[in-house]
């Protein structure tokens, strides 16, 4: 039996969110944007943008030195970083990725973007990652 999950989002990992919302504006012509939001426990600052067919796209750029997006940088791997699920259950839908194969590479957390909903990512064989979103459905605003 599968766990329900809604698709959210793709993450794209960048140095500066300023840098990727004019990218993402002059390439696809994203216009609509949440406000900008720092984590402090996942050392990020994201921000959230919808496009004309409803796709929304985080972009995901370091707080700190330490950020664990600051290796996808450097590298240049893992730019186009994750796909994320929303999901009632988050306990749930993790022993289902793992039951596909998912490694967890990450522990469950509050994410400030999310209204404190818990987060977790998870390593699946095919080499992405997945972020599941334990809520019922995403909350964000976007201007």
């Amino acid at each position: 039996m599968s766990a329900k999950l809604s698709f959210d989002h793709l993450g794209i990992v960048c140095a500066d969110l300023a840098e990727g919302r004019a990218f993402l504006g002059d390439t696809i012509g994203i216009s609509g944007w949440t406000a900008p939001t720092m984590d402090p426990i996942q050392k990020v600052h994201v921000q959230f943008a919808k496009d004309a067919c409803g796709m929304i796209y985080e972009l995901i750029a370091p707080s700190a030195p330490e950020s664990p997006i600051s290796q996808a940088l450097k590298s240049g791997k893992n730019i186009l970083n994750h796909l994320a699920y929303i999901t009632p259950d988050l306990a749930a839908a993790a022993a289902h990725l793992e039951a596909q194969g998912c490694i967890a590479v990450s522990e469950p957390a509050p994410a400030v973007a999310f209204e404190g909903a818990h987060i977790q990512f998870f390593y699946a064989p095919l080499g992405f990652l997945i972020e599941l979103i334990e809520q019922e459905k995403t909350t964000l605003v976007f201007s």
